[in-house]
């Protein structure tokens, strides 16, 4: 009934269109939706808005299971309940309803809620005229629909259950319905990958039918190596690598943000003269192509931003320093394949093997060959074990964290915007509590002559067992 697919929308005359996420209603798309994904584009990612448009389309199809209901604000109420309990009756196991809704986590319920609760906001402020009666207003039903939950939520302040009182602060303002809240907990173990495997994983790991797979091995080492984001070596063009001038053994790596990145020095324009700009412009001009961040297919690859060293780039700082030269030797082998293949893109990593040879290497196929080079050398791959990509990158801040670094100077090196963001990535293992308790312990009893020792401790009065 509700379909989300990829739209091309062109705003104006120009030819120059944006591709988004659309819902498709039997009354067509959902103008409401393909308006707010397009205010958003500047500032939130594709994967944000697909998410947002799964919720409006849950949303409308329990609208559509409940047309009894006209109490808005209930409605969304037993909307929000139903996520947390599913919709199928306990004791007989059947969904009369046909929405067939598992019970989600948490988490997922509370994404869901939010990405609404921000939507009708938006909603409600922009279109409040659409749920009046107006035959000038062409909207399709399903939009109407969503406008006029809209203008009640404006109108008196009951939908998703805003409490208002006559002159409320803004601290005072919230919604009725709001997510669960789940017990505080410790976070568990650190998914960062195993140090003590690492070399072994890029020197028999990626390596398959007697070849070693460069490639893979040179993202491998961006994100252990430097501490990068799974999705940021995607975004490298071969001009992005040099060797550093400090030490010409090792690489200098710049990854550029995706769109506002300076172009290569070499851009020239038609008469050959030197010419600056951003990468969206030279991917646009060059190779009629748009930043990765920006397409919906597996070329995608995202951008989470942080902090960058100039502007505007993230520099690779290597830890250990000689991660840095093997990766300057395994690029100077990976670019005598690239030598052999045509490209029609500027980026680094590129389909050697396969279809169509030249083409942007993906993020899925680096998962794949990332969990092939795991299971060779015996690793299980999981999120939970750190064997999966981002693990390396806890792996580097752990790193940074053991060897003494400077809080300040992790935050460069790992490019967070914020302090606080590096605390995932460093805090300590059981294994690292534990041993923390006995040191102290063990202080405790040097320090205390008269302190107990463990083995001789016994309650006053307690006699052993015979």
């Amino acid at each position: 009934m509700f379909v989300t697919v990829k739209a091309r929308v062109y705003a104006d005359a120009t030819g120059v269109y944006t591709e988004i996420p659309a819902l498709l209603t039997p009354a067509g798309v959902l103008e409401p939706l393909l308006d707010y994904c397009l205010y958003r584009s500047h500032d939130r990612s594709l994967t944000w808005m697909s998410k947002v448009a799964r919720s409006v389309r849950m949303f409308l199809e329990y609208l559509q299971t409940n047309p009894a209901e006209r109490d808005t604000y209930r409605l969304f109420q037993n909307f929000a309940q139903r996520l947390y309990t599913g919709t199928f009756d306990r004791e007989t196991g059947l969904d009369s309803s046909g929405l067939c809704w598992a019970p989600r986590s948490p988490q997922d319920a509370g994404h869901i809620i939010t990405h609404l609760t921000d939507f009708f906001d938006w909603l409600g402020e922009m279109r409040p005229e659409a749920a009046k009666v107006n035959p000038r207003y062409a909207g399709g039903a399903f939009d109407r629909k969503a406008d006029e939950a809209a203008y009640q939520y404006r109108r008196n302040k009951a939908f998703l259950g805003h409490i208002w009182a006559a002159n409320a602060p803004p601290a005072e303002v919230g919604h009725r319905v709001r997510s669960q809240r789940l017990p505080k907990v410790e976070k568990g173990e650190p998914p960062a990958f195993p140090e003590e495997r690492f070399e072994e994983l890029l020197g028999k790991g990626f390596r398959a039918a007697g070849r070693q797979d460069y490639r893979g091995m040179l993202i491998t080492l961006l994100l252990h190596g430097a501490g990068f984001r799974e999705s940021e070596p995607f975004h490298l063009y071969i001009h992005d690598v040099l060797p550093d001038p400090a030490n010409p053994r090792q690489a200098l790596v710049r990854i550029h943000h995706p769109f506002h990145g300076a172009a290569p020095v070499d851009w020239r324009d038609q008469r050959g003269r030197p010419r600056k700009g951003n990468r969206a412009e030279y991917l646009a001009q060059q190779f009629g192509l748009v930043p990765r961040t920006e397409v919906m297919d597996s070329r995608h690859a995202g951008w989470k931003g942080g902090m960058h060293d100039g502007p505007y780039y993230k520099q690779a700082y290597w830890f250990v320093p000689e991660y840095g030269e093997w990766f300057l030797q395994l690029w100077h082998r990976y670019l005598e394949q690239v030598a052999r293949l045509d490209r029609d893109h500027p980026f680094a990593f590129i389909n050697l093997n396969r279809e169509p040879a030249g083409g942007m290497y993906c993020l899925s196929q680096y998962n794949k060959a990332h969990a092939a080079a795991c299971e060779r050398i015996g690793l299980s791959v999981s999120k939970a074990l750190g064997t999966t990509p981002h693990g390396h990158r806890h792996a580097y801040g752990r790193r940074l964290k053991n060897a003494g670094i400077d809080k300040a100077l992790i935050r460069r090196f790992m490019h967070h915007a914020s302090p606080e963001s590096q605390e995932v990535y460093t805090q300590p293992n059981t294994r690292e509590a534990l041993a923390a308790l006995e040191a102290a312990a063990q202080r405790l009893r040097t320090t205390h002559a008269r302190a107990p020792s463990a083995s001789s401790l016994l309650l006053p009065g307690v006699e052993p067992n015979d």
